[in-house]
């Protein structure tokens, strides 16, 4: 690979993924494979079937079950990591030292301290990074960003921020997550994880000041399900649905709410911020045909209207008509791209900004365990 300062002098990006199940089938390698810019020219998992018609599905013949042969192979210029939690942090390291940029799904890792690591590992080799923080990306999450930015809705007051769907209400479902046998009175944490970190992400963005403060709980409401690993219905002690408070600097207050056992439709977003001049409503929920809007109200115009999504937030030719993991990972990836090679110092959603999710994250765990509210940031031992 060219070194992370030449970028700015290249045209296109190779890029290698690692992880060919459902996610990057759907999301990564199209959204990769729509940018011009953009070569998907290896991919990896170790399912050799899988990778294989992964391969053949999106026309990428060079498919292996082994990650290091991609990481190693120095035509590539990022890595996109979108296997099971458990390999994240693994091939995410290994691709920061062979001088990769990368895209890891969330987490990084379940402890914020090794997520600052990551990201202390890539800052010093000039190396950019990029959290699977679809909705950040979302059209109508941008366009409010925007506005938020603009002084729409003044100092904010109060923010609301909710993913919840079906996905896993049915215990026939079978469950990614394996059993942590070692003590089964222990909730493990899940949904507040790969559920609550996108509007987390969403939360420390639009609220703009310092988070000092958490409280909340976990709740396991479906005790015994289908693991894809065994095969069984086994006892699984695991959050799947929680709520939390947060405080701010300067007096904000925010809650979030997160689960996979709330009916619902994909993806299951809504934020909601309240402040001293207006409110705004972002809904990424596929209904009607369509996957989002956005909605605004003022206090001068105190009922909320929908808005036009203007077309400067969507990638060429995109609509609200499109199947929302398409949409928002387009978004992602061309703009993780346009941050490669600008070779600028712009690099939103990255490495720095997921250990702060993470670090909220295990506050809000702290909090449940304690049952008491959790300075913010933690202290450490």
């Amino acid at each position: 690979m060219t070194s992370p300062s030449a970028d700015q002098g290249k045209q296109t990006l190779n890029v290698g993924v690692v992880g060919t199940g459902r996610w990057a089938v759907r999301s990564h390698i199209p959204g990769w494979q729509r940018d011009p810019r953009c070569r998907v020219i290896g991919l990896a998992d170790v399912d050799g079937d899988l990778v294989k018609a992964a391969g053949d599905q999106f026309g990428v013949a060079r498919v292996t079950d082994d990650y290091r042969e991609l990481v190693e192979d120095p035509d590539i210029d990022v890595i996109d990591v979108v296997t099971g939690d458990a390999m994240h942090f693994e091939v995410t390291m290994a691709a920061l030292e062979a001088g990769k940029h990368v895209l890891c799904e969330k987490p990084v890792n379940h402890d914020y301290h090794e997520v600052v690591r990551a990201a202390d590992l890539a800052a010093s080799k000039g190396l950019k990074t990029k959290l699977g923080f679809t909705f950040r990306y979302a059209p109508a999450t941008m366009y409010a960003a925007e506005l938020i930015r603009e002084g729409f809705v003044g100092t904010p007051y109060m923010l609301n921020a909710y993913e919840q769907n079906s996905q896993w209400l049915d215990p026939q479902n079978p469950l990614r997550q394996q059993n942590d046998a070692s003590d089964p009175d222990h909730i493990q944490v899940a949904s507040i994880e790969g559920y609550g970190a996108p509007v987390i992400d969403i939360m420390h963005w639009w609220m703009g000041t310092p988070l000092t403060s958490v409280v909340g709980t976990m709740r396991n409401f479906v005790p015994h399900r289908m693991v894809r690993d065994t095969g069984r219905m086994e006892r699984m002690n695991i959050d799947d649905g929680d709520m939390f408070l947060a405080e701010f600097e300067g007096g904000g207050l925010a809650s979030v709410q997160s689960s996979f056992v709330t009916v619902g439709n994909f993806p299951g977003i809504e934020v909601r911020i309240y402040g001293s001049e207006g409110a705004i409503i972002v809904r990424l929920v596929e209904e009607n045909g369509i996957c989002q809007t956005i909605k605004t109200a003022s206090k001068d115009a105190v009922e909320f209207v929908e808005r036009e999504i203007p077309e400067r937030f969507f990638p060429t030719g995109g609509t609200s008509l499109e199947a929302w993991p398409f949409l928002f990972y387009s978004n992602l990836v061309s703009d993780f791209a346009t941050e490669i090679l600008s070779g600028g110092p712009e690099n939103q959603g990255d490495f720095r900004q997921g250990a702060l999710v993470q670090h909220t994250i295990n506050a809000f765990e702290a909090s449940h365990r304690q049952r008491a509210w959790v300075d913010f940031p933690l202290k450490t031992a």
